[in-house]
């Protein structure tokens, strides 16, 4: 199951997948995640998918570019 850090709220993590939202403690997360991050759950245990996560971004930026131009 994949899903992406939508925010942190103190000392939980809300995470959106699937047209839902789940709420962990942050500590299950890896020590480096941040919003924006794309996890995968494997065997109980969330790991970062780096790969998933940069292609949103840049997603993400290609879009606001081309909002904003003039």
């Amino acid at each position: 199951m994949k899903v992406i850090i939508d925010r942190f709220e103190g000392e939980f993590a809300i995470l959106e997948g699937d047209d839902e939202f789940k709420t962990i403690p942050r500590a299950m997360l890896p020590a480096q995640a941040r919003e924006g991050d794309v996890l995968v759950s494997d065997k109980g245990e969330w790991l970062l998918d780096s790969e998933a996560a940069k292609r949103r971004r840049e997603k993400a930026e290609k879009l606001a570019g081309e909002l904003w131009r003039d």
